[in-house]
């Protein structure tokens, strides 16, 4: 893997080359290499976000088996879609990939309605993020700075944090890759320190606890879950591992900024959901290793993370240890925009999105989509402000909305996977790329995939979830009214065919125009 900037002529001619077959001009600055794709979605994912952040789910649900047991097979849960989509990406290499996939495998509808869906998932899980990272702050550094809890505290770290994430890929890839190279290399040194600190400071270690199943649903468990049953505890456990391994689509989205998209883009997908699994898996099974006990520590709910490292780890340690946490968790959301940003530009430039011309505008001096940037980042925050003012009985429509998040970005992916696995072969989708898993294999994982979202949806509108049903009926219905009242007859989706040919003009009067 190289890092970004040093690259062959040769290799960024190839991809110019695929990307104006599929009636796109490279309009953006392709800089980034094999290891800054790879370290965009595993900074996305980051273990030391919701896997730290989430920890309750798994704690407070079966115990140390969650994790133990819990959290490689969510992993792979999730996992499957990462294959199955590396699969596509090495066909189809461009910003917003699943739209695009989404498009070229189905047809308008089911493009626009994958982007609709991705779109949403990615703009709250923006917004998701860095409430997950105010909080790891406060907890972490709020009592010795006097902060309080309140929603306008809240929104102005938000509007700050998110504001310099933005700001930070305005001034382009180059520095974009710089951060997030160096949160990949972050994560897997934060993630090993923190592992060997849980193992000095267990006080037995007791390996049974990885496979002991308990059920601490209800008050046992700080009511982070209502009581259920020992099946039930588990399946929602696995929200743990299955909320934090997801993103690896950023990927996909920074295609037209890779070099060697059609190889750098799979490896990258794939290979942050191992490390990812791997690492995370060490971290949090020496994590339930340190705990005084399993009781107590469900007990303390959502600040079980807090509690265990105020019991067990040296202060200064400890402090150490949640600065570099926090700064993992800053890159993870600087990412995120990354993400966000790209498929609001791959949209756009559709005629997607209302104010399709200036969102898709790209800044000449940045070779960046700052419309699409400063949008994304702005709409995150107002998610999160909106939506903390409201409430569904006890519940804030936040969490109930954060809930549906997940759903979103899973349908997103199991669209384009599933007309995949009908039209391969066909003139739809002919060939494989040169990161070829072979028909049965992707067959294979594309199966997997239908049964996992399957899976996740039903876990996901569990209780205390149960809204996020009636939201995601909701969104179907709506999205169903917007596209045949007027999308179906305004929306024409990406160039195919002869359309390809037509755009060459406008290809190089964009490339043209970029290059002065």
């Amino acid at each position: 893997m190289n890092p970004a900037g040093q690259h062959g002529s040769t290799h960024q001619d190839d991809d110019v080359k695929l990307l104006h077959s599929m009636g796109y001009a490279q309009e953006l600055s392709r800089r980034m290499g094999g290891f800054s794709n790879f370290a965009i979605s595993f900074s996305i994912i980051c273990i030391l976000s919701g896997g730290i952040n989430s920890l309750a789910q798994g704690t407070s649900g079966a115990g140390g088996a969650s994790i133990g047991i819990g959290w490689p097979l969510g992993c792979m849960i999730s996992g499957v879609f990462a294959v199955a989509m590396a699969q596509i990406a090495s066909a189809y290499p461009t910003a917003g990939g699943l739209y695009h996939w989404g498009s070229i495998l189905g047809n308008r509808f089911t493009g626009w309605l994958t982007a609709w869906f991705n779109l949403l998932g990615l703009v709250t899980v923006l917004g998701a993020i860095n409430v997950g990272t105010y909080y790891f702050f406060f907890g972490s550094f709020g009592p010795m700075l006097g902060m309080e809890d309140t929603i306008t505290t809240r929104i102005i770290f938000l509007a700050i944090l998110t504001g310099g994430q933005a700001l930070c890929n305005h001034f382009g890839i180059g520095l974009t890759a710089k951060l997030t190279d160096f949160s990949g290399y972050l994560i897997f040194a934060t993630a090993i320190a923190l592992t060997i600190v849980c193992l000095a400071a267990a006080p037995s270690y007791e390996f049974s606890r990885l496979w002991t199943f308990g059920n601490f649903s209800g008050a046992t468990g700080g009511n982070v879950w209502p009581e259920v049953s020992n099946g039930w505890i588990f399946l929602l456990g696995l929200l743990l591992p299955i909320y934090t391994i997801t993103g690896y689509d950023a990927s996909a989205h920074t295609s037209e900024e890779t070099v060697q998209a059609a190889h750098s883009v799979p490896r990258g997908m794939v290979m942050s959901v191992v490390w990812s699994l791997l690492f995370g898996w060490l971290m949090l099974s020496a994590f339930v290793l340190m705990l005084p006990s399993m009781e107590e520590a469900a007990a303390q709910g959502w600040n079980v993370f807090f509690w265990a490292m105020d019991t067990q780890v040296n202060s200064a340690v400890k402090e150490l240890l949640y600065l570099a946490i926090f700064i993992s968790q800053i890159l993870c959301g600087l990412a995120t925009v990354t993400s966000v940003s790209r498929m609001i530009y791959a949209f756009a430039r559709d005629g997607g999105l209302p104010a399709s011309k200036a969102l898709a505008s790209v800044s000449p001096a940045h070779r960046t989509p700052v419309a699409a940037i400063w949008t994304g980042a702005t709409l995150a925050v107002l998610f999160v402000w909106g939506s903390s003012l409201v409430s569904i009985g006890e519940t804030p429509v936040y969490t109930i909305v954060v809930s549906c998040t997940v759903i979103f970005l899973f349908f997103s992916f199991a669209i384009p996977i599933v007309l995949g696995l009908f039209t391969f072969g066909t003139a739809k989708w002919p060939r494989m790329g040169p990161w070829n898993l072979g028909r049965g294999l992707f067959s294979l994982v594309a199966i997997l995939s239908i049964i996992s979202m399957a899976l996740i949806f039903i876990i996901g509108i569990q209780p205390p979830n149960d809204w996020a049903l009636y939201i995601t009926i909701g969104f179907l219905i709506l999205t169903g009214i917007v596209w045949f009242a007027f999308e179906a007859r305004r929306f024409q989706g990406p160039p195919i065919g002869d359309m390809i040919a037509k755009r060459q003009a406008e290809i190089a009067a964009a490339e043209e125009a970029l290059n002065k």
